[in-house]
């Protein structure tokens, strides 16, 4: 794609409106990504063209229909590097799939005293799950803490990981401040204590190049609706031996072999995860939405993004009396950025960055346990993303700074 990153955002309608009388800036990509154009198209021509069910139909609209999906299939696979198309199971989002992992390896792996590590960074979809299954089982659930910086401490890690854990589960990039973990050197110490990793790459996948493969992760998970998707529509990757050896999450059509009065077999995969009708059109969508990303560049859009950040982020830390949580350091951060005003509830802060048209977050993010480990009950979160540009980063800055004059922050 030969359009400028600038260019780009004729392709985001939503993008050209006005807010509370401003233009809008919207930063808040980490929550969800907005749909350009041609994903929209996408979705809608499936709709008025191809709709059906998918697989069994021998009319031609079930036809075509099965041939999108599976197509979204072959597309996911090619973009996280997967081995086989077999190892890309669809689910609702990331939150689906990291429970689909509780409820099938760890119901089936999990005893009373084993171990499951954790990072304290991790968003309630990879906490609540294992948490959960630990206390159900009688194991233990240990957490990997920061380093000072606000980056994984890997010296933490290679202490709580031991010959009793079975389980690792961590995010590829935190939602809350940015900080990008190294995922690869921690797959290598889990598999050293005989342990499988699970990746949360819902913060990763949309704004960096991945490689399930290279980085030997056992399972990665992620959403498509953070990456320009419909709601509604995940990804589970699994290595093929696993996923084999897993029960099925769900029962019911789609996902059978063969169903007698007493008993049933399972489906190959991947369908023996995928029960019932399936988010056909979100499925399309993903896959529309992954030949746009890929016609621009992960790594263009990666380097995009870090621009931002180092445009933004030291004129953030220069801000009296604002706080930034997590790297300092733009070429360790993705584009999330969280921060704190004075005194100010980031609530407040939000509804005054509203005023001026900027789209923040704030609360604890989905991170109850980063925020107590922080001393914090919530914070600000910006979030860019590819259609960002750097009169977004400073109109941030400049409605920071209108917000800090305004409530007097650092004043007498």
């Amino acid at each position: 794609m030969d359009k400028s990153i600038s260019a780009l955002r004729a392709d985001f309608p939503l993008l050209d409106q006005q807010v509370n009388d401003e233009p809008l800036v919207y930063l808040d990509n980490a929550a969800t990504a907005q749909r350009p154009t041609p994903v929209l198209k996408r979705v809608l021509d499936f709709y008025q063209t191809d709709n059906a069910n998918v697989h069994r139909g021998v009319h031609t609209l079930a036809e075509r229909a099965t041939a999108d999906y599976e197509a979204a299939r072959d597309k996911v696979q090619k973009f996280i590097h997967a081995n086989k198309r077999e190892e890309v199971i669809f689910t609702k989002g990331c939150t689906d799939s990291l429970n689909l992992m509780a409820a099938t390896y760890g119901e089936q792996n999990i005893q009373a005293g084993d171990e499951i590590v954790i990072s304290i960074m991790e968003h309630h979809s990879n906490l609540i799950p294992w948490q959960q299954l630990a206390i159900k089982k009688g194991a233990t659930l240990k957490y990997i803490g920061l380093t000072k910086e606000g980056e994984l401490d890997m010296a933490d890690a290679a202490a709580k990981v031991t010959d009793r854990t079975k389980i690792v589960a961590v995010t590829h990039a935190s939602n809350v401040m940015g900080t990008v973990t190294p995922l690869k050197q921690l797959a290598k110490l889990a598999h050293e204590h005989g342990a499988i990793i699970v990746g949360d790459g819902a913060q990763a996948v949309p704004h960096m190049k991945v490689d399930v493969t290279d980085l030997d992760v056992d399972f990665y998970a992620f959403s498509g609706h953070k990456m320009m998707s419909p709601t509604g529509i995940g990804v589970l990757y699994g290595k093929q031996a696993l996923l084999e050896a897993m029960p099925p999450y769900q029962y019911g059509g789609e996902m059978i072999g063969s169903v007698t009065e007493q008993e049933s077999t399972w489906a190959a995969l991947p369908y023996k995860f995928e029960a019932g009708t399936q988010n056909i059109a979100g499925a399309v969508g993903l896959g529309a939405a992954i030949d746009y990303l890929t016609a621009i560049g992960m790594d263009r859009i990666e380097a995009h993004e870090r621009e931002l950040v180092q445009t933004v982020l030291p004129q953030l830390l220069a801000i009296e009396g604002l706080t930034v949580y997590g790297p300092t350091d733009p070429a360790k951060h993705t584009g999330v950025i969280s921060f704190n005003l004075g005194h100010l509830h980031p609530h407040d802060l939000a509804t005054a960055l509203d005023m001026e048209g900027v789209a923040v977050r704030a609360g604890h993010h989905c991170a109850q346990p980063l925020m107590n480990y922080l001393g914090l009950e919530a914070s600000a979160r910006a979030s860019f993303y590819l259609y960002n540009t750097a009169a977004d980063a400073e109109k941030l800055v400049s409605a920071l700074k209108e917000a800090k004059e305004f409530f007097r922050i650092g004043t007498i």
